[in-house]
C-alpha cells in the first residue's frame, strides 16, 4: 500500500516512502519500560510520540499490530529490590502496574495491542541463544554468554559509527571478553537473584548455565515470536542507537540470516528540563504522576506534539503552560461553536473550514509524522469555527455535525480533545467576569483583576489563561 505518507528511516539515513511488507498489515514495535522506577517526562515524551505514530496509521486504514515490551528481568531491577530489600518480580510488578496506570492517563495504553513482559519468554530467548549458539556467533564466559561482534558484518550499519568509536559509549565491561564491545546474551545470576536454568550446545560441547537474559535479546525473542523473523516498523528514543538496537539487530540477522531484520527504524529526540538532562543528582527528575498534579494528560500532550518526535524537547514551567494556553483556545473555540444556536438557514462556511484542516493535516503528517505543522492546521481551524460561531451566532445543524466530527477526527490523532471539555458551555455569568477582568486589566487595576481569576476558579471551576489568542479558559 503506496499512499504518500513518508518517513525517515534511521537504517537507510533517507526519507522514504512506507510500504509494509504485507500489504495494509503493519507490525510495529517500540521499547517499552524497565519497571523499577515511575515514568518520568522522558518516557511520556517517547511514548506519546509512537502513540501518535499507531493513531496515524491507523487512521489511514491500515491493520497495525502495536506491541511495546515490559522488562521485568533487568540489573537495574536488581539493584533497586536489594536497596529497598524487596523481593525483585515483586517490586517489577508493582512498578509495571503504576507504569500502565500512567499509560492510561496519558491515552497510550489503549492504542497498544499487548505489554509482552521478559519473564514469559525465557524458553524463546533460550532458542534464540541456542541458534546464534549454533551458527558460531556466541562465547561462554565462566556462566555468561557473549555475542562475538567481531563476527557479525555490518555491526555499525544503524548507529553510523567505527569499530573504534563504540568503545566511548556504554559497553558491558568483563574481564575475559574477546572485544570489548561484545555483549551478553546470558548472565549468570548472583545469590538471591532471579535465575533459570538453561543447557546451551557451546564451543563444541552442552554446557549448563544458571542465569538470567542479557538485555538485547529479550526484545528480539519476543518480537520475533509474536512478528516473526522479519517486519516492518520498530521505534525507540534516540539514546537506543547504540548499543541496544545495534544489538539487536545483530542478534535477529545472526540467529535467522533474514536482512533486514526491520525494514523501518524511527527514533524519537531526548528530553531536557530547563536546558538540562533529567537527573535526580540534579533534583530535575520529574515524573509523569508530578506532572499530572498540575497540568492535564491532554495539556502534557500538546506540549509533546508541539514539537517534531525526531527532534529534542526541553521542559520547562514556560513551555507547558504555553502548551495549556494553546489547548484552551482550542477547546474554548470549539466550545463556542459546538455550543451555537441551531439555525438551518446558515451558510457551509464550517464544512470549507474543516475540509482545508483534514488536507493540510493529512499533509503534515504524511510528511514523517510533522506533528507541530498539524497542530498549526488544527488551531487554525478551531479560529475559523470560532469566527463563525462569533460572527453569525447560529450554525446549520449538518453543518456543525460534519464539523466537529471532521475536527475531532484530526485532533484525536494527536489525542487532543478526547475529553470532552469543550461541549461544557462558558455560563454567561462567567463569561461577563471575564470581560470585567479585561476591562480591568486595560486599566491595569491587577488586584480585581486577579480577586474575578479566583472567583472564576472557586464559583464555576474556570481556569484562564492571558495568551497570544487572548483569554483563554479551561475547565480545573
Amino acid at each position: 500500500m503506496v499512499d504518500g505518507l513518508r518517513l525517515y528511516n534511521s537504517l537507510t539515513r533517507l526519507e522514504e516512502p512506507f510500504e509494509p511488507s504485507d500489504g495494509n498489515d503493519v507490525r510495529f514495535f517500540v521499547c517499552g519500560q524497565t519497571v523499577y522506577d515511575d515514568a518520568h517526562l522522558g518516557h511520556a515524551k517517547s511514548y506519546i510520540n509512537f502513540d501518535v505514530v499507531a493513531r496515524w496509521l491507523r487512521r489511514k486504514g491500515y491493520k497495525v499490530r502495536y506491541i511495546q515490551n515490559i522488562t521485568d528481568v533487568d540489573d537495574k531491577i536488581i539493584a533497586r529490590a536489594k536497596e529497598r530489600n524487596e523481593d525483585p518480580m515483586a517490586l517489577a510488578r508493582r512498578f509495571e502496574e503504576r507504569f500502565l496506570e500512567d499509560m492510561d492517563r496519558i491515552g497510550v495504553r489503549k492504542n497498544v495491542d499487548r505489554y509482552p513482559r521478559s519473564h514469559d519468554f525465557i524458553v524463546q530467548i533460550t532458542g534464540q541463544i541456542r541458534l546464534l549458539a549454533k551458527r558460531g556467533y556466541v562465547y561462554s564466559l565462566g556462566q555468561d554468554i557473549y555475542f562475538d561482534v567481531a563476527k557479525f558484518k555490518d555491526y555499525t550499519k544503524l548507529s553510523g559509527m567505527k569499530l573504534e568509536e563504540l568503545e566511548r559509549h556504554r559497553i558491558e565491561a568483563k574481564e575475559g571478553k574477546r572485544h570489548t564491545y561484545d555483549f551478553a546474551v546470558w548472565k549468570e545470576a548472583k545469590e538471591g537473584e532471579p535465575s533459570w536454568d538453561i543447557t546451551i550446545e557451546i564451543d563444541g560441547s552442552e554446557k549448563g548455565f544458571k542465569g538470567r537474559p542479557g538485555w538485547h535479546i529479550e526484545d528480539t525473542a519476543m518480537s520475533v515470536s509474536i512478528f516473526g523473523e522479519q517486519y516492518d516498523l520498530h521505534g525507540g528514543a534516540r539514546e537506543l542507537i547504540f548499543p541496544h538496537h545495534s544489538n539487536e539487530i545483530a542478534q535477529a540477522e545472526a540467529a535467522y540470516g533474514k536482512r533486514p531484520f526491520v525494514k523501518y527504524w524511527i527514533h524519537s529526540g531526548v528530553l531536557s528540563v530547563n536546558g538540562e538532562k533529567m537527573s535526580k543528582s540534579l533534583g530535575n527528575f520529574i515524573t509523569i504522576r508530578d506532572i499530572l498534579k498540575s497540568y492535564s494528560p491532554e495539556s502534557l500532550r500538546m506540549f509533546v506534539c508541539s514539537t517534531h518526535y525526531a527532534k529534542d524537547i526541553d521542559y520547562n514551567e514556560k513551555a507547558i503552560i504555553e502548551a495549556r494556553k494553546r489547548l484552551a483556545y482550542m477547546n474554548s473555540s470549539l466550545s463556542a461553536f459546538y455550543n451555537c444556536e441551531e439555525d438551518g438557514t446558515a451558510g457551509p462556511q464550517a464544512r470549507q473550514v474543516v475540509d482545508a484542516l483534514e488536507k493540510e493535516f493529512g499533509n503534515a503528517m504524511d510528511d514523517n509524522f510533522n506533528t507541530p505543522l498539524a497542530l498549526t492546521a488544527l488551531v487554525k481551524a478551531a479560529e475559523g469555527l470560532r469566527s463563525i460561531a462569533e460572527s453569525q451566532g447560529k450554525v446549520n445543524k449538518s453543518d456543525k455535525e460534519y464539523a466537529i466530527s471532521k475536527m475531532l477526527g484530526c485532533a484525536s490523532v494527536l489525542g487532543l480533545l478526547e475529553d470532552g471539555a469543550f461541549k461544557k458551555a462558558m455560563p454567561k455569568e462567567a463569561a461577563e467576569l471575564i470581560k470585567e477582568r479585561d476591562r480591568l486589566r486595560k486599566e491595569r487595576m491587577f488586584d480585581k483583576a486577579d480577586a474575578i481569576r479566583g472567583e472564576l476558579r472557586d464559583k464555576y471551576g474556570i481556569g484562564i489563561e492571558d495568551s497570544e489568542y487572548g483569554t483563554v479558559w479551561y475547565n480545573v
